[in-house]
């Protein structure tokens, strides 16, 4: 019998193809009950509406989620952000994106966490434009900061890290960003162990390429996390490689950084990795959670059988310069996956 139900949303573009290839790994290991959702722009461009019906209620009725990316087209005449839309309805309100460097394969040597509020900021959609001018509300409110900073903090703890860093702007943006700021300042006080410092978020772009060791884990508000972790994922070795964990009190959903390239979709050379990593840190999430040790190996397992195909550099994917595809890569991984397992 299943223990777990984990939602699937394939998703757009390149997203059907890496989700299955993640799922290849839910098969090895058992113990799950998989559950569709259909959502996502071609998704709306058939239906007329971006996620099925229902479908939000049968995603809060999951363990976890997994999802490939979704379209989010520009212009004000196009549908609004299914991905915002679902971070907001599920009150998905951590973003939790891991970065740490392999050997051979990334620009520089790092190891750190952005933690990214996700459900305010300037992507709450609020806009509207007057004759020539065009107006965009951002919301920075005081439970949403406290949470975000809190769960930081915490995670640096579970993590084994010694110190979080808030990035903001709050020299410039001094209501706004010196909200976020004065929060960060007083929670700070409640973890003496766990060291603090800010930095400005220009300085941190620098500061992320010349000196990542600088950081541990990254706390800050919505549009920035955006940007630095694109930033960070480059310094990774490619988008192809991040993956990344949509926190809620409730409901986690699991997805890989990149966007759903519809330019090489259905070509069979997407990098699998993100979608993979993505299904670790959910099986890490389930295991936490559940105190479900089995899990707990899985998440280590496919962490490392990731890392020991890449920094092999016999199978690589056309974005890290490499012939494979997404079949070859997804093969190889999950063979090194199963060593593992069978060593145990």
């Amino acid at each position: 019998m299943a223990r777990y139900k984990i939602g699937i949303i394939e998703g757009d573009g390149i997203g059907p193809e890496v989700i299955r290839a993640a799922l290849k790994f839910l098969d090895e290991i058992g113990e799950f009950e998989i559950v569709k959702v259909n959502a996502g722009y071609e998704y709306f461009r058939r239906a007329g509406r971006p996620i099925e019906e229902g479908g939000m209620e049968t995603l809060r009725e999951m363990d976890a989620v997994l999802k490939g990316p979704l379209t989010t087209l520009p212009g004000s005449e196009t549908i609004k952000s299914i991905n915002v839309m679902l971070r907001q309805e599920l009150d998905l309100y951590a973003n939790v994106r891991p970065f740490k460097s392999f050997r051979g394969i990334s620009l520089r040597d790092l190891n750190f966490v952005i933690v990214r509020e996700n459900t305010e900021g300037l992507y709450s959609g609020v806009e509207g434009r007057f004759k020539d001018i065009a107006l965009s509300a951002r919301f920075v409110t005081k439970a949403g900061c406290e949470r975000i900073v809190r769960y930081a903090f915490n995670l640096a703890r579970a993590e084994g890290f010694r110190k979080v860093t808030a990035v903001h702007k709050a020299n410039i943006l001094k209501v706004g960003d010196g909200f976020f700021r004065q929060i960060f300042l007083d929670i700070a006080r409640d973890f003496p162990d766990i060291e603090s410092d800010e930095v400005y978020v220009d300085a941190a772009a620098y500061y992320i390429v010349k000196e990542p060791k600088r950081f541990n884990i990254i706390v800050t508000l919505n549009l920035y996390g955006d940007i630095l972790s694109d930033l960070a994922a480059g310094l990774v070795g490619s988008l192809g490689l991040c993956g990344s964990a949509l926190i809620g009190d409730s409901i986690a959903v699991f997805e890989p950084v990149h966007g759903s390239a519809p330019d090489i979709a259905g070509r069979g050379i997407a990098n699998p990795i993100g979608s993979i990593v993505s299904l670790g840190l959910m099986l890490k999430y389930l295991g936490t959670k559940n105190g479900d040790e089995r899990m707990l190996k899985a998440s280590k397992a496919v962490d490392n059988a990731v890392r020991n195909v890449l920094e092999r550099r016999e199978v690589l994917t056309p974005d890290l310069g490499g012939s494979s595809g997404t079949e070859g890569m997804t093969n190889a991984i999950l063979a090194e996956f199963r060593e593992l397992q069978n060593a145990e």
